[in-house]
């Protein structure tokens, strides 16, 4: 018995043997997915190669192209300095007009051509020893943000990498007399003008430099010209720009906070106040009349903006001569006293008594309501061939002034010597 289950063991161990090796065996669904996507995978590395090879060289290409650019920087910083110091620059001896716009010709606040020249870097003179040829120079427009503030000092391939171009498809941004030629040191670029504006580079600015061409100077470097930097407005917004200063005869909305074709400019041109001229006569003569007129919409801090552009005002020396019956008054352009003549006695608004005073300021009003009739003069009269006019004063029923300073009368004179009694006829501020 016992050797009939031994030889059962034996018989059931090929059995289980083979079963193991059964389950160890992949199925053949596992076989075919484990195909497909070994197959996927390599199709994907295959696709994938181009690009990864592109990427690697661009990054090999990088490293290079910055470790040449590291190795040239690095040169330059002991190199430059001692080749390109020099004694000599250029400079632009006029500063800039601005704002400046688009087509506009581009001037110095003198209205002059802007002047270029080459003096001593260390004195700002004209050299001691003067050029033996002829210097060719380029106008170019640099970027508003060159150099740095803590970078006094540029080399030339700085000056030439901060040159900026115009955008694709654009004209030059300079037109006009770009290339010129200096003689004796210095000359006058007058024909110069923007053809693009400023606000599509990172600093909205351009700076105007100025250098030598290579090759049409022999000797050690001279140093460039730049101006500062300034914005460059499309040209359409000069049809509406402030002037600084403003001119007498400009139109009013050409002052600070009137807009033209707006609200005060049209209240403005309602009361016949349609140049600076006019509108500060009127705030000299009557400046709550004026307030009144741009009424509750103009603030006080806009009055005050308003009032101090137009103040800024070149009056020029043209002064007017205005012919009162008991004495004439001189004028200058905005209707403001300079003095008071009487038969040769020329008193100031200090020198007047009250009566005087209130004659005075009824007369200005009657100036500024006359003005066609008061004489332009450039130069201050001859007060002897002023004298009162009596008749006429007698015929209007005013009271004759004593015209003399106040502090000349005596001090035991009363005061109706030189007051009027009944004032309700004379106008005051």
């Amino acid at each position: 018995m016992a050797t009939k289950r031994l030889r059962q063991d034996t018989d059931q161990d090929p059995e289980l043997s083979d079963c193991k090796q059964m389950r160890r065996l992949p199925s053949f669904s596992t076989v075919i997915r484990e195909a497909v996507m070994a197959n996927s995978l390599q199709n994907i590395l295959v696709s994938l190669e181009p690009m990864l090879r592109k990427m690697v060289q661009e990054e090999v290409e990088r490293g290079v192209s910055q470790s040449i650019s590291s190795f040239q920087r690095s040169n330059s910083i002991h190199i430059e300095p001692a080749s390109e110091s020099s004694s000599l620059k250029l400079v632009f001896k006029n500063h800039l007009s601005l704002p400046i716009f688009t087509g506009s010709k581009i001037e110095g606040t003198d209205s002059k051509p802007l002047q270029l020249a080459i003096v001593d870097a260390c004195t700002g003179e004209p050299p001691v020893s003067p050029l033996l040829s002829t210097v060719k120079v380029e106008v170019v427009v640099l970027d508003g943000d060159f150099p740095a503030r803590d970078q006094p000092k540029w080399s030339s391939s700085e000056f030439q990498n901060n040159i900026v171009r115009e955008r694709t498809g654009k004209r030059p941004l300079l037109a006009g007399d770009v290339n010129i030629t200096l003689k004796d040191g210095s000359i006058v670029i007058p024909d110069l003008a923007f053809t693009d504006n400023s606000s599509w580079i990172r600093s909205r600015h351009f700076r105007i430099g100025a250098r030598v061409v290579a090759g049409s100077h022999e000797g050690p470097r001279i140093k460039e010209a730049m101006t500062v930097p300034f914005m460059v407005k499309d040209h359409r917004g000069e049809l509406y720009r402030k002037h600084y200063p403003p001119a007498l005869g400009d139109e009013v909305w050409r002052l600070e906070k009137i807009a033209k074709d707006g609200a005060f400019h049209k209240k403005l041109s309602d009361a016949k106040i349609y140049t600076v001229q006019d509108f500060l006569k009127l705030s000299v003569v009557d400046p709550h009349s004026l307030r009144t007129i741009l009424g509750m919409g103009m603030s006080d801090r806009v009055w005050e903006a308003t009032l101090a552009h137009a103040k800024t005002c070149n009056m020029g020396e043209t002064l007017y001569l205005y012919r009162g019956t008991q004495c004439s008054l001189l004028l200058n352009p905005v209707c403001e006293l300079v003095e008071v003549a009487y038969d040769g006695i020329t008193l100031s608004l200090q020198d007047l008594s009250t009566a005087q005073r209130s004659y005075v300021q009824r007369l200005v009003r009657e100036a500024y309501q006359n003005w066609d009739k008061v004489e332009e003069t450039n130069a201050l009269v001859d007060h002897n061939i002023l004298p009162p006019n009596v008749l006429q004063m007698q015929q209007s029923g005013e009271e004759s002034l004593r015209w003399h300073p106040v502090h000349q009368e005596n001090e035991d004179c009363q005061l109706e010597d030189y007051e009027i009694l009944d004032p309700s006829p004379f106008l005051t501020w």
